[in-house]
């Protein structure tokens, strides 16, 4: 029998993919939460969740190693997509790309006079075409967590990263100066196995699309 795999990652994009997958009748054996599974089997046979980091996702899908699965814009925008149907924007895990710099830095002078300027950001790709459309020089700097404490300790003037309440950069004396991007989750899919498992891959995009929609 064929099986249908789907990529997801823990957190918040799990939490706000179940009733989509809900929708299309697929409800997971276990919560991977508590699970130290990183395969969980679902109520249906032919359909397993993969359970992987946000940012390898698309890999798991690109290669085959997952026929569906969840991404955000943001992680898919860094891939580069290849080889991904993004069928459906699930409008789920929703946030912005911003820019962040800290309170009292004259970044807008700073710019004007055409300071390079030390740029702290796990989203290099997008960074580097936002700032490069501004005609602003930047130095890239790249990390991958706590990015609020890049301009607290004189790493960077300034950060890229996502921001949904804006809590934490207020907490850190920091402000947002510039968006870069909305942010929100989509339905990748293989393209082979689209044509190979259609009959079971089209019925749940179906499913999860319809449910999209009633929730719009």
């Amino acid at each position: 029998m064929s099986t249908v795999t789907i990529a997801l990652s823990k957190g918040r994009i799990f939490d706000e993919t179940l009733p989509l997958l809900a929708a299309a009748g697929i409800e997971p054996a276990e919560n991977p939460e508590t699970s130290r599974k990183l395969i969980i089997g679902t109520n249906r046979p032919e359909v397993r969740l993969v359970i992987v980091r946000p940012t390898d996702a698309p890999t798991y899908v690109q290669y085959g190693a997952a026929d569906l699965g969840v991404a955000g814009r943001d992680v898919l925008y860094e891939h580069g997509g290849d080889g991904l149907y993004q069928p459906i924007d699930l409008r789920i895990a929703r946030c912005k790309m911003m820019v962040a710099i800290p309170e009292g830095f004259d970044y807008e002078s700073a710019v004007r006079q055409g300071n390079r300027l030390r740029v702290a950001t796990k989203y290099m790709r997008a960074a580097r075409e936002h700032f490069a459309a501004k005609g602003v020089h930047v130095d890239l700097i790249k990390l991958y967590g706590s990015m609020e404490l890049a301009p607290l300790s004189g790493l960077a003037d300034a950060i890229v990263d996502l921001v949904s309440t804006g809590n934490t950069l207020r907490a850190n004396n920091l402000k947002a100066v510039e968006d870069i991007m909305a942010i929100s989750s989509r339905l990748i899919v293989n393209q082979a196995a689209l044509k190979l498992k259609r009959s079971l891959v089209q019925p749940i995009i179906e499913a999860i699309d319809q449910a999209v929609k009633r929730n719009a």
